[in-house]
């Protein structure tokens, strides 16, 4: 992709690296890979960065720019586009917002649940809501209805293949645990993995196909997706005491239906954020990211609306030109950022760098990973500071290769030698 490779030469201008070690292309692929565990922290492996001809890298110390590789250079940023998510989300609803779900309850005795993208509803989630139904003196219901008209019906998501892998699961208004169902084999026999959650007809059916090794599995997609929040629903019901008709349909909740409860969510916004940066899961993400397209006129959300309204929200932040957000999880290799932007998403990110995970004691940073995409963003603590860096590698390299850059980030004594006689 580079325009401008950097040539072996600027590879050898470190005293601690022979020109013989450089003599070809292929040598110096090997150093990459091979790197010895005992220079993972030193300047040599941050000049080995920043001789890749596919990859970009920008760190900061005390509040200076000390390497600028390909800054400008745009990329794709994989699953580091998730902190532009986090950030967009936070100034947009603030870390004590909880979403909600309503329960309605229409004549014919059906109860009604209208979604409206809450991305935490796992079981655990569902046995409070039953028990606020309770308490409003719901004991029996005749069918369960759902409606998650709050998404549009066009809602796809780019970058999203049709694997069974739990962060290929649909993105629905309505859903359960994620759009995932999760099993083990024991004795010949299919049992839900967490005894929170009882194996409904559908997971039992999905899951019976699959190899034995395939335990958690995505449910494909958003019919399959709402119906099995409605039989979830039905199960945990049954557990409470809570007789549940044979119905199960979904659509509109029927006009003149009461409303009976609406459920905040009892994780708030900072809360939902930290597992999403933590575990990297996908379908949050870009639930997430189709709910920032909400204008609140009563249409459904749809993935243009909200990569509008990411672009614009960008552009207006950052001032930002020459980039693409194509979705909020970083599924899509669309998705174009430089590392001078992505840089300045994480130091606005800044008061709230805990949400990010921890790689040590000295790193706190999202990785961003696709085939032959590796990234690294956020903060290493040196000289007592946490300091911003963003890595960005659009070709093949190993796989730690990205934390030995941040512990080096984190414990080179001179930043400002990286760069020395080389193209940054």
């Amino acid at each position: 992709m580079t325009r401008n490779p950097i040539t072996f030469t600027h590879l050898c201008r470190s005293a601690r690296v022979s020109a013989q070690r450089f003599l070809s292309p292929a040598l110096a692929l090997t150093s990459l890979f091979f790197a010895p565990a005992a220079v993972a922290a030193t300047t040599e492996t941050l000049r080995t960065a920043v001789a890749m001809p596919k990859a970009s890298l920008v760190a900061e110390d005390g509040g200076r720019t000390v390497i600028a590789h390909q800054s400008e250079r745009p990329m794709i940023p994989a699953s580091t586009m998730k902190i532009l998510t986090a950030l967009a989300s936070i100034q947009r609803w603030g870390l004590d917002h909880r979403f909600h779900t309503d329960f309605y309850r229409s004549h014919d005795g059906w109860l009604w649940v209208k979604g409206y993208g809450d991305p935490y509803l796992v079981s655990q989630e569902l046995e409070g809501i039953v028990a606020a139904l309770k308490h409003h003196g719901i004991r029996s219901v005749a069918g369960i209805g759902t409606d998650d008209g709050f998404f549009g019906p066009d809602v796809e998501i780019s970058g999203r293949s049709a694997s069974n892998n739990p962060y290929d699961a649909p993105v629905t208004a309505l859903a359960a645990n994620f759009n995932t169902v999760n099993v083990v084999r024991a004795g010949g026999e299919l049992h839900s993995a967490e005894p929170q959650t009882p194996l409904t007809p559908l997971a039992r059916s999905l899951v019976s196909q699959l190899a034995p090794k395939e335990s958690r599995i995505n449910l494909k997609d958003r019919n399959l997706g709402v119906r099995y929040f409605g039989e979830l629903l039905a199960a945990k019901l049954t557990e409470a005491g809570i007789e549940v008709g044979r119905g199960l349909r979904n659509g509109p909740v029927p006009t003149g239906a009461e409303r009976v409860h609406r459920h905040h969510n009892s994780r708030d916004l900072r809360a939902v954020l930290s597992a999403m940066l933590k575990y990297s899961n996908n379908f949050i993400a870009n639930d997430l990211f189709l709910l920032l397209g909400d204008r609140g006129d009563g249409k459904p959300v749809s993935m243009a609306g909200a990569q509008s309204y990411a672009t614009a929200w960008a552009q207006r932040t950052f001032g930002w030109h020459g980039f693409h957000i194509e979705d909020g999880a970083g599924l899509s290799r669309e998705n174009q950022l430089s590392a001078h932007q992505l840089l300045q998403a994480v130091k606005a990110f800044a008061p709230h760098r805990t949400l990010l995970p921890e790689h040590g004691t000295d790193v706190l940073a999202k990785t961003g990973t696709l085939t032959g995409v590796s990234c690294y963003a956020g903060f290493v603590h040196r000289h007592g500071r946490w300091e911003p860096f963003s890595l960005m590698i659009n070709q093949p390299v190993a796989p730690d290769f990205r934390h030995r850059v941040a512990d080096a980030l984190a414990h080179s004594e001179d930043l400002s030698q990286v760069c020395a006689g080389a193209s940054c």
